[in-house]
């Protein structure tokens, strides 16, 4: 296939909220009645990019030589706290108590793992609904 007709292809199967910027600001002004929009957009794209800054560090240890020593431990201390800061602003955005999403978790990987402990077959065999 040709860069061209691809490019084609593409357009023809993006949303109509990401090729407008009047759709786009409907949808998220649909969205604000139900979640705090912005924040949760915050949350997400920072969630995102900070887990990606937590694994770069990680690729320059694993393939690049760069020492796992105190101070890149340090480093990764902080990019976790960058996460943590992006995923409480997210349990604020989506009104959700954090110490129920953290419960939720453990309910959800209990029921995964009947057992108590990692087993390969239910991580590939989930039961329907387990997503």
């Amino acid at each position: 296939m040709k860069l061209d007709d691809y490019q084609k292809f593409v357009t023809s199967v993006t949303s109509i909220e990401s090729k407008s910027l009047h759709n786009l600001e409907g949808r998220l002004m649909q969205l604000d009645n139900k979640v705090n929009i912005a924040t949760l957009l915050t949350a997400g794209i920072g969630i995102s990019s900070e887990g990606g800054e937590f694994n770069e560090i990680i690729k320059k240890c694993v393939f690049q030589g760069k020492p796992l020593d105190d101070d890149t431990i340090f480093h990764l201390k902080r990019e976790l706290g960058d996460i943590m800061w992006y995923w409480v602003n997210a349990c604020s955005a989506l009104d959700l108590d954090p110490n129920d999403v953290i419960k939720e978790n453990v309910f959800k990987l209990e029921s995964r793992y009947p057992g108590g402990e990692f087993d390969a077959y239910f991580s590939e065999n989930r039961k329907e609904g387990d997503l």
